[in-house]
């Protein structure tokens, strides 16, 4: 009976240990049918992540329970928790959504388009057609024009083109587009459920903590690696500092 009981425990034993072994799980992202390439597969439970290739396929070590994020910039974040059924089955297939498309900001000139109209030449012929036609000088018989007159439409536009000027060089110039910090970008890349149920952080704390970290100069080095598990675990070690200070 002893013996029984203690092959009994021991292989209970020896599946238990299996079961907590990390597996490699492999599976596919998709958008509508089509893989997605370069899209982060990242453990977050064990704090591993990858990538995956042309086809959409992934490789990842994980356990039962496990946390998986999948995220790409243009798509909605995508969370799994790991089952040991997805282990066994070794297919996982994830369909991520795509997210609207912001327009960029549309900027509108003046186009100055070519003058359309009689060159200097042509004006100068006109004008000595004119002069030769004027019949005062041969007949005295005054018809009701002005000789040598002021050309009225030519002054407007030359005024009109006077204050344009003017108007071009009162412009202000452009204030230039401001910098992603890293509080935004924390807020846009991270689910929203990370702050409360991960750092177990009050929905009012969340602003405090992200002026916290934003405030460390390492957060700027973050920043530039645009990587979501960096920034995961830059914001891990800030909550714990943060806690200190409550």
């Amino acid at each position: 009976m002893r013996v029984k009981l203690l092959t009994t425990i021991s292989i209970f034993t020896y599946q238990l240990s299996v079961s907590q072994t990390e597996k490699v799980l492999n599976g596919k992202v998709f958008s509508q049918n089509i893989p997605l390439n370069k899209v982060e597969v990242i453990n977050k439970t064990a704090r591993i992540s990858t990538r995956t290739n042309e086809l959409g396929e992934f490789s990842i070590l994980v356990r039962p329970q496990d946390s998986l994020l999948f995220y790409s910039k243009d798509y909605f974040f995508k969370r799994f928790k790991i089952s040991q059924e997805n282990i066994d089955q070794n297919n996982l297939v994830v369909n991520m959504i795509l997210k609207p498309e912001e327009l960029d900001e549309v900027l509108i000139t003046t186009i100055k388009f070519p003058h359309v109209g009689p060159t200097q030449e042509v004006s100068d012929s006109i004008a000595l057609m004119r002069a030769s036609s004027d019949l005062r000088k041969y007949t005295g018989v005054y018809d009701g024009t002005i000789a040598n007159g002021m050309n009225f439409g030519a002054m407007g536009a030359g005024l009109l083109s006077l204050f344009k000027k003017e108007d071009s060089g009162n412009k202000k110039p452009k204030k230039k587009t401001p910098e992603l910090d890293f509080k935004t970008f924390a807020e846009a890349t991270c689910p929203l459920d990370f702050f409360t149920k991960d750092l177990k952080l009050n929905p009012d704390e969340k602003a405090l903590f992200l002026d916290f970290c934003t405030a460390d100069p390492q957060s700027e080095i973050i920043l530039k690696q645009k990587n979501l598990l960096y920034i995961m675990d830059f914001l891990y070690v800030k909550n714990e500092e943060f806690k200190k200070l409550k």
